[in-house]
Order: structure tokens, then sequence, then C-alpha cells
């Protein structure tokens, strides 16, 4: 049985400091054994890390399109951002990736696309965030939940970690997969454990973001 952390950041993520093997280690103790490293606008870091992990490293990448984010899974390069959300879905699945939507109703200070959006692409999503530790308010999970349940969507969750403490504050328990299909469908039977995160930890990803410009 795996615990899945579905939305984890590195170093390589402008506003993330956590180097991949701390990563590996904080999984270790957490019991985290699956992550889908999603870095913001490179897919750099989650394909090293699927090299040197001694557990299973989903490649994927958080992408800022025009009208928000969208997180592609299952990745074998970069994506870049400020692109369309239309031409970035295209991008994920040229590469045979899954496309997963983050905190889609987390807006406005959170980038998530919001509810007119995610009818009109409907038809392109093949996952839906619904627990994110990092959402401000339990309303944006609530409204998550039933979007993907009323469009049958699979249902993803993740601590948004951008910090080591972070990791494994939330995770899905799902079986083992082989593959992006397997994937999807032991994702559909899997069991959400998720909790909020004090907002104390949030200014972290600022003073990340402060040191690499500096």
């Amino acid at each position: 049985m795996l615990r899945a952390d579905l939305h984890i950041h590195s170093e390589y993520s402008n506003d993330c400091v956590s180097k991949l093997e701390a990563i590996i280690r904080r999984c270790q103790v957490t019991g985290i054994n699956c992550v889908a490293i999603a870095d913001h606008g490179t897919a750099n870091g989650a394909l090293k890390m699927q090299k040197i992990a001694p557990f299973t490293v989903i490649v994927a990448e958080e992408i800022m399109t025009r009208q928000g984010e969208v997180i592609g899974m299952f990745l074998k390069e970069t994506i870049p951002n400020n692109i369309p959300l239309a031409q970035a879905i295209t991008r994920i699945h040229e590469q045979d990736g899954l496309v997963c939507i983050p905190h889609p109703f987390d807006r406005p200070n959170r980038s998530g696309l919001g509810g007119k959006v995610l009818e009109n692409i409907a038809n392109d999503i093949d996952i839906i965030e619904v627990f994110n530790s990092r959402s401000p308010l339990p309303w944006f999970s609530v409204t998550s939940r039933k979007f993907a349940d009323g469009h049958g969507m699979a249902k993803s969750a993740g601590s948004d970690a951008h910090t080591l403490t972070e990791i494994g504050s939330t995770y899905i328990e799902m079986s083992e997969f082989t593959s992006k299909d397997d994937f999807l469908k032991t994702l559909k039977q899997g069991r959400i454990q998720g909790r909020m995160l004090n907002y104390l930890l949030f200014p972290g990803s600022l003073v990340a973001r402060l040191r690499k410009i500096i």
C-alpha cells in the first residue's frame, strides 16, 4: 500500500529551498513512499528525483498558464510557464501525461482556475486536486470535491509542501501502480488523509523566494 503525497515542491521551484536528498529523508521519516514532485515551471527536479529516490516518484510540473495553474503528471520534459491554458493541456497530452488541476477554487491569491474555466475544459481534465494542505479555507476543498464528483473525475490531494516539515501533512492511501493508466484507476479508489497547515509555516515560501532573488 502506498502513502502518496501528490504535490511537493523542491529547490527547483523559485519559492522553495528543499534539496532532493532532504525530501527523500523526510519522506522516509513520515512514511511517504510515493510523491509527485510538481515544481513551478520545471520538471527537472522531478526527473532527477526519479533517478535517486528509493520509492515511486511521479514526474510532474505546476505550470502557470495565462488563466491559472495546471499540473502535468507523468511528464518527460518541462513545459514553459506563461502560455495559454489550452496550449499547456495540449503539451501535457502530447507527452502522454495527465492533466491535474491544483487548488482549483483557491482564488484570487492562489491562481486557481475557477468554476467557469473548469467547465469549459472539463473534457480535458483527468484529475482534480480536492484537498491541499495550504488551501486557506475549507470551502475551497468542499467545492473542489463537489466538482470532481459531479464530473466523475479522479480526486488527488497533497501537502503542496514548500518546506520539509510540510511533507506528508496530506497523502492518499492507494494501491501500487505500474503505469499512468493504472495510477488513474487506483487513485479513484484511494483514501485521502489530510490536515490543514499552520499559516505560520507559509512565510517560508516568501523567504525562499527572496533568498533566490538575492
